[in-house]
């Protein structure tokens, strides 16, 4: 907890794909003027790779869903705003750990000064593209009902669709109430079918979304392994807790080890955000969770695994709401802050 009259300590957390849509655009300016000499080099890195730059897409006229949601665009967007945001309060908290879902994993290592935040625009880029080209699709399911709370049935569905499709069909992201599934084309539109109907939106096939964090991806991580050396990799300034949630802490760490994971388990094995905010919370205990834009793409998830953990009283989805819109702590900002929205 807090001591009188020092910072607040934080947990970031870094939001992975489909944070940046139509409400979002411009915001980048909106929030970060002040930030353009980053957002600038980031900008001259992507005109000479040919691709779209930062500040054509945050300023463009209006949101093309096709051209913003492209992989390569949507990840510069989503590491940009992430990153400029960790920037933007970065002196007024202390930070104590950082950690990320899915390509947030990127975001994250730039944030703990693992890799310099100018390349790894570079790094996000190609990595979007390379994971993109993948095959298969994903699909989003609930395990909770509609107050969080834990539904056997759900869980029950999701083991007899996994079992059925072995093999096709994998555990991609661990998400607070929510598990994602990746599989092949015919694995996910199978599931999708057989998965009972719940709240008529779910089973959602993510569109866009290929086989991310399954065995399907392995030449995507042969290809990144050749392609980025431990050289891109330094030593982290705060403790980074990743998608198994094993605590990378300081004074020093195994710069292959980190590399290793990070282009190889990382995207082909399943990423357990869940897992990685539990360890945050027991291990850190801090008083905020920070997570970063663009939008709020974490907000139900975090606050899932806080109820899970009877976190600062937050024990289902209406205390969450409760205290989140309420100063019943005596602070005057709630545990988790969203800062795609605050």
């Amino acid at each position: 907890m807090t001591a009188i009259n020092s910072k607040p300590t934080a947990v970031v957390v870094c939001p992975g794909r489909g944070g940046y849509n139509k409400p979002e655009l411009g915001s980048i300016f909106r929030h970060h003027e002040k930030q353009k000499p980053l957002i600038d080099k980031w900008d001259a890195r992507r005109d000479a790779l040919g691709t779209a730059t930062v500040s054509q897409l945050d300023q463009a006229d209006k949101f093309d869903f096709n051209w913003h949601r492209q992989a390569d665009n949507a990840a510069a967007l989503i590491y940009a705003a992430g990153y400029l945001d960790f920037n933007a309060i970065r002196d007024d908290y202390n930070i104590v750990a950082v950690t990320g879902n899915s390509m947030g994993w990127y975001t994250a290592l730039a944030c703990a000064g693992v890799w310099d935040a100018e390349h790894a625009m570079d790094i996000v880029t190609d990595m979007a593209v390379n994971t993109a080209e993948a095959e298969g699709a994903q699909l989003i399911y609930p395990l909770v009902d509609e107050n969080w709370v834990w539904h056997a049935p759900y869980q029950q569905a999701i083991t007899d669709v996994l079992k059925q499709h072995q093999g096709k069909l994998f555990e991609s992201i661990r998400y607070g109430g929510y598990i994602l599934l990746s599989g092949t084309q015919a694995a996910i539109a199978a599931a999708a079918k057989d998965l009972p109907v719940i709240e008529q939106r779910f089973p959602m096939i993510l569109p866009g979304h290929a086989a991310f964090h399954s065995s399907l991806m392995q030449a995507a991580s042969d290809r990144a392994l050749k392609k980025w050396s431990v050289k891109q990799f330094q030593q982290p300034k705060t403790p980074l807790i990743d998608g198994r949630g094993f605590c990378w802490q300081l004074p020093g760490i195994d710069l292959d080890a980190i590399r290793q994971y990070t282009f190889q388990h990382q995207v082909t094995e399943t990423y357990d955000f869940t897992r990685a905010l539990q360890v945050a919370i027991h291990e850190f205990a801090p008083d905020h969770l920070i997570l970063l834009g663009p939008g709020n793409s974490l907000g139900g998830a975090a606050g899932q695994v806080a109820s899970m953990l009877n976190w600062q009283g937050i024990t289902n989805k209406s205390s969450f709401n409760n205290i989140q819109k309420s100063d019943t702590r005596g602070t005057p900002m709630p545990p988790i802050v969203s800062l795609g929205i605050n």
